[in-house]
């Protein structure tokens, strides 16, 4: 018996919408990662990107626990002295709250070109509307 490779005519996507209303942010990052890369499907390959398309709505209003919102700390720098910039959890749901669930998601994923192709199957929007009706999106409930 030869083992199962797949091949690109064998990847079946689908649309998944998931409501992040009151779910917490990690155990959130963690199935819509494991979604996006496509180990659910028993085709899993991890040469491929054969995960699913997956909207996340009412990104606005995540939970974390602890004291969370007020300690942990996002850097990012200009690249010049002195550049680091820092920005708190609770200041940066308050501004871009899809890009909280964004970069928790990119931490739990592969660092190479498979890992930027997943991500660009993820559709963020703080509220619950999303443009994304013509793909008839399944919900997609998950356990916690």
């Amino acid at each position: 018996m030869k083992t199962f490779s797949p091949t690109p005519k064998d990847i079946n996507r689908q649309w998944f919408v998931v409501d992040a209303k009151d779910q917490v942010l990690g155990r959130l990052a963690s199935r819509i990662a494991h979604r996006l890369r496509g180990k659910h499907k028993p085709e899993f390959a991890p040469h491929m990107d054969n995960g699913d398309f997956i909207v996340v709505v009412n990104c606005k209003h995540i939970k974390v626990t602890g004291t969370k919102l007020n300690d942990k700390k996002y850097y990012r720098h200009s690249g010049w002295v002195g550049g680091l910039k820092t920005t708190v959890l609770g200041d940066m749901l308050a501004d871009k709250p899809d890009r909280v669930l964004m970069h928790a998601v990119r931490g739990m994923l592969p660092k190479n070109r498979i890992g930027r192709a997943v991500l660009k199957k993820l559709k963020l929007y703080p509220e619950s509307e999303h443009p994304h009706a013509a793909q008839n999106p399944q919900i997609l409930t998950l356990p916690y």
